[in-house]
């Protein structure tokens, strides 16, 4: 087990869909989500990348033909040839919602995923 995976206290969870990473400049870069969590996401490196780690970004994630949008405020976890893991830093309440119905979902389980939004809050709070 990776040093990384022992300290991931959230299951994260397949999920393909496109995804945008905005930097602070404005500038953005299109990519595709390969799985979630709550606190954090793991995407595919997008094309002329040049983020580094530590770098913040706002992550846009369109679901449902583009009606729901996730917005998570970001920095760079770590940075492979073929992938991005981000932390999350920041999520606004409607964006969490949909993000906590999506895991639910992608779960199976709902006590499993309650657990862990208990977990998150005592770790911000």
């Amino acid at each position: 087990m990776s040093n990384s995976e022992q300290k991931r206290h959230f299951t994260r969870v397949p999920f393909d869909a496109e995804v945008r990473v905005v930097s602070k400049a404005g500038e953005h870069w299109n990519s595709h989500m390969m799985d979630v969590s709550l606190k954090g996401a793991l995407i595919a490196t997008p094309e002329n990348w040049q983020g580094q780690v530590g770098d913040d970004f706002l992550l846009e994630l369109l679901l449902a033909g583009d009606d729901i949008k996730i917005d998570m405020e970001v920095s760079v976890a770590h940075v492979e040839p073929n992938r991005v893991g981000f932390y999350c830093k920041n999520i606004d309440i409607d964006s969490v919602t949909h993000l906590h119905r999506l895991i639910e979902l992608n779960l199976g389980s709902e006590e499993l995923l309650e657990r862990e939004i208990a977990e998150m809050l005592e770790l911000n709070g």
